[in-house]
């Protein structure tokens, strides 16, 4: 007998992160939101499910050269203000976050250029037949650079100790 509901096993896991990661980036933008109005900042908040991580942007209708001081020299300040929106959604959420946070479009613009790098390593890489040393890298940069290398049929890996942890481009 049944009252009308059903009940059946856990819903697909597909649907299941996705609505959890969707949850992370609302979380986020909230947080994210009280941050600007805080800072007396303009911009609009644009939320996204990226490779199994919940994206976060913040953009501007202007220029942006307000938001560039929550980038920071190298952006310093994006990744503290990552961590804490991290923490936000961990406060909320009690499951750890991987969230990204993107900044002006930082992130992105970076993301372009390390993959050029990536791919410029890969092919210095299969030319000379010898591994290529990059420099040190965060995390992310190195993310980046390894799916660029994958990208071009070649291994890579990390090595090193944080902070000069950097990824070294195997030839074939």
């Amino acid at each position: 007998m049944t009252d009308g509901t059903t009940t059946s096993s856990a819903p697909a896991e597909g649907t299941d992160t996705l609505t959890r990661l969707e949850q992370e980036g609302e979380i986020a933008a909230d947080y994210l939101e009280g941050l600007l109005d805080i800072a007396d900042l303009d911009g609009d908040i644009d939320m996204d499910v990226e490779a199994d991580r919940a994206a976060v942007s913040i953009i501007s209708d202007s220029n942006g050269r307000d938001l560039q001081k929550l980038v920071g020299r190298d952006g310093e300040v994006l990744e503290a203000l990552q961590e804490l929106t991290r923490l936000a959604v961990h406060r909320e959420t009690g499951d750890r976050s991987r969230l990204m946070l993107d900044i002006a479009g930082f992130r992105a613009k970076k993301r372009e250029e390390l993959a050029e790098i990536g791919a410029k390593a890969a092919d210095e890489a299969k030319t000379s037949g010898a591994p290529v040393k990059l420099d040190p890298m965060t995390p992310f940069e190195r993310k980046v650079v390894h799916d660029a290398v994958a990208a071009a049929g070649l291994r890579s890996e990390s090595e090193g100790e944080e902070p000069q942890r950097f990824v070294v481009v195997l030839p074939a």
